[in-house]
Parts: C-alpha cells; sequence; structure tokens
C-alpha cells in the first residue's frame, strides 16, 4: 500500500526552500525512481529522501507517494515541479548572467537543434564560430523539438535551432529564413522530361514520414493538408538516411528541407529531387531562448551568422 503524509508540520512563514531540495524533487519527478534521481543528483539516496522530507516539512504538504514499486507525485507536487524547473532556471540564468558580464562571449554555450538542421547548419557554424570567438565553447545536443524546447525552459540550454511552425508559447523566438521542402522520388528507370509537381497533386498513400516526434513529419503533413492519420503499415522513418533508403526502394515518396539537397546529403543514392510547382511548401528555421537569458550577445551573434 503507497503511504501518503496527511497532515505535516505547519509550514513555518520565514522558512525557505533551499535549491537543492527542489533540485531533489524535480529528479524524482522525472526518474520516478529514488535510486536514479540520487544518481543524477550525485548523492545517496537517503540525502534525497532526507532533503525531500524536510522540503515536505518546510512547505507543509506531501509532494511524493511511495511505497516498494511506485513512486508518484500528489497533485500539489506536480505544481511544486514546475514551479521548481522555473525556480531552477532561473537561478542558472542568474549565474550565466554574472559569467556573461565577467566575460562576454566566453565559456560553454549549450545549442540544441533538431536532426533535420543539425547535420546542415552546425559544422559551418561551429568552424566560424571558432575562428571568431576562440573562448566560446560550444556543446552541441541534437534532439527532437519537443525535448529542445523543454530543456530550454529549463535552463539546460541556452539556444536551439527549430524548424517553424511550432508552439513556442514564452520564449523568445527570431526568424532566421525560410526553405523549400523539395518531393524525392525514386529514380526513374528511363530518362523523362523534369516538371515540377504541385504539392497538391501528390498521393497520399505513396508519402513517406518520418516517425512521431520530427517536427518535419508534421510539416509534410501540413504541406499537403493531411491531418495526423493511422499508419496500419507500420512504416516510418527514424531519420532522413532512413527516408531517403525508403524511397530509393521504392516504397514511397518523401518531403526534404532544402539544406538537405544543397548539401549533398543524397549523395549517390537513386532517387530524384525535384522543386515543387507555387505554392511551394515551406518552413521557417528559428533560434529560440528563454526570455530571461542573460546571453543576448551570443544570441546576436548566431543568429548575424545564420541568417
Amino acid at each position: 500500500m503507497i503511504k501518503v503524509i496527511d497532515k505535516l508540520d505547519k509550514p513555518s512563514s520565514s522558512a525557505l526552500p533551499s535549491l537543492r531540495q527542489l533540485s531533489y524533487l524535480v529528479a524524482v519527478a522525472d526518474r520516478l525512481n529514488f535510486t536514479q534521481a540520487a544518481q543524477d543528483c550525485f548523492v545517496t539516496q537517503s540525502t534525497l529522501s532526507s532533503g525531500l522530507k524536510e522540503l515536505e516539512r518546510t512547505l507543509g504538504s506531501a509532494l511524493v507517494e511511495r511505497d516498494r514499486q511506485h513512486v508518484m507525485l500528489t497533485p500539489l507536487g506536480r505544481t511544486v515541479v514546475e514551479r521548481s524547473r522555473a525556480l531552477l532556471g532561473s537561478a542558472r540564468d542568474l549565474v550565466g548572467a554574472v559569467q556573461a558580464a565577467a566575460a562576454p562571449m566566453s565559456g560553454m554555450l549549450r545549442l540544441g537543434a533538431i536532426p533535420t538542421i543539425a547535420p546542415f547548419l552546425l559544422p559551418q557554424l561551429v568552424r566560424e564560430a571558432r575562428a571568431r570567438y576562440p573562448d566560446l565553447k560550444l556543446a552541441l545536443r541534437e534532439d527532437r523539438t519537443a525535448t529542445l524546447l523543454e530543456r530550454l525552459r529549463e535552463a539546460e540550454l541556452d539556444f536551439a535551432l527549430i524548424a517553424l511552425p511550432y508552439d513556442t508559447k514564452g520564449l523568445m523566438v527570431r526568424e532566421l529564413f525560410t526553405e523549400e521542402l523539395w518531393l524525392i522520388t525514386r529514380m526513374p528507370d528511363e530518362a523523362r522530361e523534369p516538371r515540377r509537381l504541385k504539392i497538391s497533386g501528390l498521393d497520399p498513400e505513396r508519402l513517406l514520414l518520418l516517425e512521431e516526434g520530427h517536427c518535419l513529419r508534421e510539416h509534410t503533413l501540413a504541406a499537403c493538408g493531411i491531418a495526423e492519420r493511422a499508419n496500419p503499415s507500420g512504416i516510418e522513418a527514424t531519420s532522413l538516411v532512413t527516408l531517403v533508403q525508403m524511397v530509393e526502394s521504392g516504397l514511397g515518396d518523401a518531403l526534404l528541407p532544402q539544406m538537405a539537397i544543397d548539401s549533398g546529403f543524397l549523395g549517390r543514392a537513386a532517387v530524384l529531387p525535384q522543386r515543387f510547382a507555387p505554392p511551394v511548401p515551406t518552413r521557417t528555421i528559428a533560434l529560440v531562448a528563454r526570455r530571461t537569458t542573460t546571453r543576448l550577445a551570443e544570441f546576436e551573434f548566431l543568429a548575424g551568422l545564420l541568417s
């Protein structure tokens, strides 16, 4: 049976939780496992448990329910976790503000990018940034948009490179440029007169997609005027490389961003890249940061390089 503390000592009007205690709570919320949460915080499990009990005493309410098999947050605990994430993010920004004031354009800068941008923009970006500011060290993370924005809001990333449209409520967004989405089909056996197909002329049944969570999937469906659909065949790509291989095998057609085409990404793949006739499908590349970021100089610098 899960034990819940029904009543705790009345909180002191002057007592405040510590950032360390809040970080323990967030770690437990992320892992729902005390052992793993303690490892993430580099403390013993008893230290983490004691810190959480002290936090509950300070606030006067139970935040976590646990038994031998399960860990879960109380409804109030979930609310406190969200507020804790914001407070911890603000604390990291405070540290960043002091460091940036002491030595601007230096130190570690954590930049995230989605998989359909990272391999095409980041190598040149890193080279140019290193040449201009040798003391500025870029720590790169490639991940899906939802994960990047979550880490950004929690101050685990400084900036993120994403593709719009996407929900960026509460964040600072700088639109950098807009690019076309191209059609790739299997290379025909016989040469034929090239023609530009309208997006409305695509066969939805032959349309291949990345798996759920990739924004290019949503952009492709939106461009084709198709709502999110069931996929009984189970044929979905986990990456652009796999998507191209599926097209090359004749399983269907797909949309690729222009930066992938321009980069030579297709190599010797037996696929035919084609531009669409107007109105062409597009996506907008954007650099995103927290509105409270203290690294505005670095933000403007990177935006300038990428625009």
